[in-house]
């Protein structure tokens, strides 16, 4: 089984280590597949679990996520609470269970063929991912009766929002929430590009190799996915041909707001 184990620990973090020792613990043919987001970041998160679940996977695929930053409450908690831990069953089969914070199930919200709350408190300890949910999720992946609770109602969660950078890949391509056909591309068209305090231009292209080496594309990139009803999403993406764009952009970090002039 395919465990997906999207989370803000870090990379190489022990609490990764943790959490897949406890998930193998309940769930002892689980394969997990380790993905790290910058912290507190639920849009990167979200944009990884639509990316991997709404994509062709193996039967029985599950994301386990984990991006928590009790935002939800500014006071004091009691009892370390947080974020309610949800389940949402996607049209490709996937199976994903997380803390429902903030974009974590936006870009799935309207794909989602149930959604429902878990059953399991949302209090009880600061790591939650290790010492509560990993059960939880067993539960639910084995089909175990009353592992799920209430439904989740999709006015709980939080649209995507527009023209934000929603993940940076390991290259320094900045991943967009800038959709495919809202940007005119074409051969040499040239846009200016605003992020923070920085302002670049960029090709307007239809592929983000389209253009010359040390030229910045703005292109549909590789990341987007095809609905129940044949309908594709394709994300537009910043690249830097035989460079960074993240670097070029003086290392935004994902939410920052994009600009096109």
């Amino acid at each position: 089984m395919l465990v997906h184990i999207i989370a803000d620990y870090g990379f190489g973090d022990l609490a990764f280590a943790e959490v897949v020792q406890r998930i193998k613990l309940y769930l002892p043919d689980a394969e997990p597949v380790l993905t790290p987001v910058p912290a507190f970041s639920t849009l990167a998160a979200g944009f990884c679990i639509a990316q991997l679940g709404l994509n062709e996977s193996p039967a029985g695929t599950i994301i386990y996520h984990n991006v928590a930053p009790r935002a939800d409450d500014g006071q004091a908690r009691v009892n370390n609470a947080g974020e309610g831990l949800a389940f949402a069953r996607l049209p490709t089969g996937v199976r994903v269970i997380g803390v429902n914070a903030g974009y974590a199930f936006s870009f799935v919200r309207d794909a989602a063929a149930d959604l429902r709350w878990a059953a399991v408190p949302a209090q009880g300890s600061q790591f939650r991912s290790r010492d509560l949910f990993p059960q939880a999720a067993a539960a639910i992946a084995l089909g175990q009766p009353d592992a799920l609770a209430d439904k989740l109602p999709p006015s709980d969660i939080p649209g995507i929002p527009d023209s934000c950078i929603a993940y940076i890949d390991g290259y320094g391509n900045l991943k967009t929430t800038i959709p495919e056909n809202t940007i005119k591309s074409g051969d040499g068209n040239i846009v200016r590009v605003k992020i923070g305090d920085t302002e670049l231009k960029a090709v307007a292209s239809h592929g983000s190799f389209a253009v010359e080496d040390g030229q910045l594309a703005l292109a549909p990139g590789s990341s987007g996915w095809t609905n129940a009803q044949g309908a594709e999403t394709r994300w537009m993406e910043l690249f830097l041909r035989s460079g960074s764009a993240w670097e070029s952009f003086a290392r935004p970090k994902v939410g920052d707001r994009i600009h096109i002039l």
